[in-house]
């Protein structure tokens, strides 16, 4: 009998006993028919070295054994990696929920701003336009932009006042100076 005939022989008579080995050493079923699979492979690919007659199905069991080794050392490098994917998420983003209070807050500090201090600072802040570009799509001179933005930081400041709860976004971003630029 030749090297493909014996493995097809030892697939047909060992492959139940192997998921069934397999299935109670994982968590899900998917898992135990990846690693019978992954047995018959490393089987395939070595048919020369198969032990012949009885001791074919002990060498698969050890092969298994191998397989089911490295299956749960991978799951642990799966479960390491999403714990830490999830703490640099954590980290890098907020939950849109704790942002509300902050928007409202600003919403509340922008109503209570004229209507030009109110454009001025959420053109120069939100749309990130330079005094003297501001000054171009409001029709008024850089020196009033740059004035009105004063004032407006000014007041937005006298609104929020220094509550910690508004971290980054009001504070941060509403009051933030920005870079002098040539007149």
């Amino acid at each position: 009998m030749n090297d493909e005939e014996r493995f097809r022989r030892a697939y047909e008579r060992d492959f139940d006993s192997l998921l069934a080995f397999a299935t109670r050493r994982v968590e899900q079923p998917a898992d135990a028919a990846d690693v019978v699979a992954e047995t018959f492979l490393v089987a395939w690919r070595r048919r020369t070295e198969v032990p012949a007659d009885d001791e074919t199905r002990l060498w698969l069991y050890g092969v298994a054994r191998l397989v089911l080794s490295n299956h749960h050392r991978a799951g642990l490098r799966r479960e390491r990696l999403g714990a830490r994917l999830r703490r640099r998420l954590s980290l890098a983003t907020r939950d849109p929920s704790a942002e509300v209070t902050e928007r409202l807050a600003v919403h509340d500090a922008l109503a209570r701003l004229g209507d030009l201090d109110r454009e001025v600072l959420t053109l120069t802040v939100w749309e990130e336009l330079k005094p003297r570009e501001a000054a171009v799509v409001l029709g008024i001179s850089a020196a009033a932009v740059r004035t009105r933005l004063s004032r407006a930081r000014a007041r937005v400041r006298e609104i929020l006042g220094d509550d910690p709860r508004y971290d980054g976004h009001v504070l941060d971003v509403l009051t933030a100076i920005t870079p002098e630029e040539g007149r």
